[in-house]
């Protein structure tokens, strides 16, 4: 249970393919991942936005992505333990997506107070609404171990699904196999991919994109009835108002306020323009033993 009264101080870090609204987090310090540009490297969301990379993936330049150095992260955790914190929980990206979550193992091995890494197996709000949560337990006085289930409970329970207009930035970063990003192209049909297992899965086809809309609204709105205490966001590839759109139907049949933001510049980069993704998570997941259905 958690202690109000401990005087345990537990901070939380993220890396930024959580894509997390624009409203920070007290306790969440979020470690940038890379956008390469040609031969250019930036970080993204301190030197590059998603809007950008959206505007050099349509004009053909070459964009890749790669993970934040093992001293990325140890610089984030002197931080926080220059700030008071005894314990650190750094909750990132599935290590089957990136690397990411291994420099940040590599940096706490040397960190200056503890740190407990976790694979949210998951990315986007999946992981975004599990550090929120983590951070709010910290601040509540949980220990780490607490933060670290909090953010595994919430990760467990989310579900992710998108639709992309093509494949063909997917299978350039290696994220789905050749096989699956021609079968889509081949029979034109338009994949609805969801993240399952900490990997990029092809779950359903179809042949429109109000089709596919319409499909991942009515999943959302299914799982978001399964959950006690449901999350709902969606996320964008340079598509605000398709998004808004999205949002407010989901509000408008779930009667739950729904989390916008774009995808981050690196998730951007992989999806591609055009993209668009819901994520339902259950905030009271991990509470009881019977919370998530």
């Amino acid at each position: 249970m958690v202690d109000p009264t401990s005087s345990r101080h537990v901070h939380v870090v993220t890396d930024s393919t959580a894509s997390l609204p624009a409203a920070p987090t007290a306790g969440l310090d979020v470690v940038p991942l890379h956008v390469v540009v040609e031969d250019e490297t930036f970080r993204e969301g301190v030197d590059i936005g998603p809007d950008e990379v959206a505007a050099y993936l349509s004009d053909g330049r070459r964009v890749s992505t790669s993970q934040p150095s093992p001293g990325a992260f140890a610089a984030a955790y002197d931080r926080a333990a220059r700030d008071g914190a005894l314990e650190i929980v750094s909750v990132h990206l599935s290590g089957d997506l990136s690397g990411t979550v291994h420099a940040a193992a590599l940096a706490a091995s040397r960190a200056p107070v503890p740190v407990r890494v976790v694979d949210s197996r998951t990315v986007a709000m999946g992981l975004g609404f599990a550090a929120i949560e983590a951070a709010v337990a910290a601040a509540a006085g949980a220990d780490a171990e607490e933060v670290a289930r909090r953010a595994l409970d919430v990760a467990d329970s989310s579900r992710s699904i998108f639709c992309v207009d093509s494949l063909e930035h997917l299978r350039r970063g290696g994220r789905i196999s050749a096989a699956a990003a021609t079968f889509g192209t081949v029979l034109g049909v338009r994949p609805l991919l969801a993240v399952r297992d900490g990997r990029i899965e092809v779950v359903q086809k179809v042949r429109t994109r109000a089709a596919a809309v319409e499909r991942m609204t009515t999943v959302a709105v299914e799982s978001a009835g399964r959950r006690q205490a449901p999350a709902l966001a969606v996320h964008h590839a340079g598509d605000p108002d398709g998004a808004t759109r999205f949002a407010t139907e989901l509000t408008r049949r779930c009667g739950l306020d729904v989390v916008v933001s774009p995808v981050s510049a690196v998730l951007g980069a992989h999806v591609g323009p055009g993209a668009l993704a819901v994520v339902v998570a259950d905030l009271a997941a991990g509470e009881r033993a019977d919370t998530c259905a």
